[in-house]
């Protein structure tokens, strides 16, 4: 595989680079908006961005690599996310892609869960690690917990000696959330709307407030005003602030959030932090090259120890891929959508 670098040129591209991704490929929607405001937007737009595969040939490392054979299995496994600027889609047998968006993927992790987990295991690290200062001994709220990144970022807390705290969003995520304790200290069920998140996370945490704070959107109005019943669920960004600690760190995933001042004034007080999770920044600046290389390369590791379970759909084959993508496009699916070949 082999991609023009990055917006920020990480690197040229070395000639006759390809690596064949004939194996798996995760689906998820694309970022036009973003895409948009990067001055990127075009009229067709690369399907699937998270690949795993083979190299074929061209130079890996800066070493020749000429492993295709009849004879000799390749041993050259990578994984890795196309740049927002790749003009080569993943759902092909054979993309260009430049090395420094690739890691060796171990012998021990599969096609499917590799490119099922590669992108919110970045995600996780960037929103627990990176914008939140994770350590142990903290209390972390994960919404959504059942969604791809909520499991992911569940089991990177917990790892880390983080007390967890899940909301669930239905019957059936509630008893997936359940069956992980003690992982999770707490399980909020809010597919009723009739749980007071705020009221539960200071219960649990004995009044003082959560450490961390990762939401899978937030309710900007009052729930006369909402009239999308599923963005009613949502909590309210106020409930949010209420129950932040001193001190604490609110990653969202709103990209319009709106802070009225006392809002700000609350936030202030405490001391609180509030980040915008976008994954997408690690490519867009090859100053951080380095640490997104360290983040890709952890995610395998813990995926092949086991301290990842990602929650995966079956893998659909290559001529169900454009059902599956239009699904996935409209957030109808709750599990990973992966791609086989």
């Amino acid at each position: 595989m082999g991609a023009a670098p990055g917006p920020a040129g990480a690197g040229s591209l070395q000639k006759d680079s390809k690596v064949a991704v004939a194996k798996a490929q995760a689906v998820r929607a694309a970022r036009r908006q973003l895409l948009a405001e990067m001055k990127m937007e075009k009229d067709f737009f690369p399907v699937g961005r998270e690949i795993a595969g083979i190299v074929l040939d061209g130079k890996f490392a800066n070493v020749n690599i000429y492993l295709f054979s009849k004879v000799q299995e390749i041993t050259w496994q990578l994984i890795g996310i196309l740049p927002l600027d790749s003009e080569d889609p993943g759902l092909c047998e054979v993309v260009r892609v430049h090395e420094h968006y690739l890691v060796h993927k171990p012998e021990k992790v599969t096609w499917t869960e590799a490119a099922g987990t590669i992108r919110d295991g970045v995600r996780a690290y960037t929103a627990l690690h990176y914008l939140s200062h994770l350590s142990p001994g903290k209390s972390v709220l994960i919404m959504d917990g059942a969604s791809a990144l909520g499991a992911i970022a569940i089991q990177l807390a917990h790892h880390r000696g983080a007390k967890v705290i899940a909301t669930a969003c239905s019957l059936e995520d509630k008893q997936y959330l359940e069956r992980l304790r003690p992982t999770i200290s707490r399980v909020i069920d809010v597919s009723n709307g009739k749980a007071h998140i705020a009221e539960s996370c200071l219960e649990e945490t004995g009044g003082l407030g959560v450490d961390i704070v990762l939401d899978a959107g937030v309710r900007l109005y009052s729930k006369d005003d909402e009239p999308d019943l599923k963005l009613q669920l949502l909590p309210h960004k106020h409930d949010i602030i209420t129950l932040l600690g001193v001190g604490g760190h609110w990653v969202t995933t709103e990209e319009n959030l709106q802070l009225d001042p006392p809002d700000s004034y609350c936030l202030f007080l405490k001391g609180a932090t509030v980040a915008f999770l976008n994954d997408e920044v690690w490519n867009l600046s090859n100053v951080q090259q380095g640490k997104y290389l360290c983040i890709l390369k952890d995610v395998m590791e813990k995926l092949s120890t086991g301290v990842f379970r990602p929650q995966l759909d079956e893998p659909i084959p290559l001529y169900e891929a454009k059902v599956s993508m239009e699904v996935v496009q409209k957030n109808q699916g709750r599990k990973k959508q992966v791609v086989q070949f």
